[in-house]
């Protein structure tokens, strides 16, 4: 079982390394900055949550093969996608929601397996999820999505509360991881497709 969680780990670690990759190309960034972009999205998060919770050294500087799907994804990405205005505008967005789904529910599975709480779970699952993306966007000078209304941090807290809850519930683990993604990632891209946003904290006065 465990194997597949290592699996599904790189596969979000190139998932995000995708998305980086893409947002530094539509940036117009050098090779070098290609690699750091793509590089802090994908491991950004997990990097956070590991010196939160004290699983140190973090995951990537004891595995490699963290590092080494990270320039894997990049080389491929810029080869095949030379012109990345010509790269469809939902790519990145529908790359960036399957990371998430990963990444929510590798999170919260790696605090409970060290014995935290399934509260403390859905807070490290979303700081997994969404760590990386924070780090990207600063980088390119944008709002994190976090941070506008989209509906984004809310699906990796549902998310992360389908997963805990169904283990609590005696799901086994992976039906359970299984649930928490398709959940993340249903919210995540109905959000995309349907532009559904949480209401906007406004307190700016109004003019007579």
């Amino acid at each position: 079982m465990q194997h597949w969680v290592y699996f599904f780990d790189l596969c979000g670690t190139a998932v995000f390394a995708l998305s980086g990759a893409l947002a530094a190309g539509r940036h117009k960034m050098d090779p070098f900055g290609v690699i750091v972009l793509a590089s802090v999205t994908a491991v950004g998060g997990g990097s956070i949550r590991d010196a939160l919770i004290g699983a140190t050294p973090v995951f990537w500087i004891n595995d490699p093969n963290y590092i080494i799907v990270i320039l894997t994804t990049v080389l491929l990405t810029m080869v095949f996608v030379r012109k990345p205005k010509r790269v469809p505008q939902y790519t990145l967005p529908i790359a960036d929601a399957l990371g998430l789904a990963l990444f929510t529910v590798i999170g919260a599975e790696k605090a409970l397996n060290l014995g935290l709480t399934g509260m403390i779970a859905v807070v490290m699952g979303l700081i997994t999820g969404v760590g990386g993306g924070i780090i990207r966007d600063i980088l390119c000078r944008q709002v994190p999505m976090i941070l506008r209304t989209e509906i984004y941090a809310t699906a990796s807290i549902f998310g992360g509360i389908s997963y805990t809850v169904s283990l609590y519930f005696g799901l086994a683990n992976m039906p359970a991881l299984g649930l928490a993604m398709l959940s993340t990632l249903a919210i995540r891209l109905a959000a995309i497709k349907w532009h559904l946003s949480l209401p906007a904290f406004d307190l700016r006065t109004k003019r007579v």
